[in-house]
């Protein structure tokens, strides 16, 4: 027996296979609304005199616990409830997606009832005279015209638009902030002005310059101021001596002047004394 005894306790010991813990256990499941049973005296939510349970489904009323989480105040449902939507599997999973292309049948379509054509009703009313709400609504209960599957605007084809034509507005481009910096858009401008007056310069080189022009009768004449015959002034004998008493020119030669542009004048001038308007217009 001694032998026996010392032999198993000789053999290695079996190990205990490690505690796991359950899923209520690590998620657990949300704490459910107090009751009347669950106060102990001391807690917030002690309370004098008739206390029932829906005085702590109250959350203006139930009042947070000192090193607890704050309570909710509604009633949720057991721990067998599984919050959310839950789809069972009855498209056959993976393995008849894989088998067979799962194509969609396009649902038989309906015969369309055709649209009433109230342009062509109203203008049968016009011409029959009928021209009131009333008699309208009765013309239109016996004389019902609805559009044609033929109309040419219903069966117009779309416009042909090109296959990589996009729809939109397009985007604005990036303000090129080196070109700015740069002072490009100057320079740029400088050169095309300097281009232009160059361009200038080889087109004034490169002008034909007309000869000498010469005078022809009809220019001649245009500039031709015939000739004003000078007529003294008529005056009294007695008066022939007397020097004047007022001269208003500073020179002579500004009086010889002043009479030489006077007497150019004459023949446009109206007036006895040729000192009016001008007759030509």
């Amino acid at each position: 027996m001694p032998e026996a005894e010392s032999s198993c306790q000789d053999a290695p010991r079996r190990k205990k296979p490690p505690v796991r813990r359950t899923v209520s256990q690590i998620c657990p499941p949300p704490r459910r609304p107090l009751a009347v049973a669950d106060i102990r005296p001391g807690m917030e939510n002690e309370r004098l005199g008739v206390v029932r349970d829906s005085m702590f489904q109250n959350p203006l009323i139930v009042k947070a616990e000192l090193g607890k989480p704050r309570e909710r105040s509604c009633s949720l449902p057991g721990i067998d409830f599984n919050y959310g939507l839950y789809i069972r599997g009855l498209d056959g999973g993976v393995p008849e997606a894989i088998g067979h292309w799962h194509v969609f049948k396009q649902q038989p379509t309906c015969a369309q009832e055709l649209t009433r054509n109230y342009i062509a009703m109203n203008r049968g009313a016009v011409k029959t005279g009928l021209v009131t709400a009333r008699e309208n609504l009765l013309y239109r209960q016996v004389n019902d015209v609805r559009v044609s599957n033929k109309d040419e605007r219903r069966l117009r084809d779309p416009p042909s638009l090109p296959p990589n034509m996009t729809f939109g507005i397009r985007a604005r481009p990036s303000t090129p902030l080196f070109d700015l910096l740069q002072h490009r858009y100057q320079q740029l401008w400088i050169q095309e002005q300097k281009a232009a007056q160059k361009a200038i310069k080889l087109e004034k080189k490169h002008k034909v310059t007309l000869g000498k022009l010469y005078e022809t009768r009809s220019s001649q004449l245009r500039k031709y101021k015939p000739p004003v015959k000078l007529d003294s002034l008529w005056q009294m004998p007695h008066f022939q001596k007397v020097a004047p008493h007022l001269d208003t020119f500073p020179t002579e030669a500004d009086r010889q002047r002043a009479f030489k542009a006077h007497r150019e004048e004459c023949a446009v001038r109206q007036g006895t004394l040729r000192m009016g308007n001008y007759t030509h217009p």
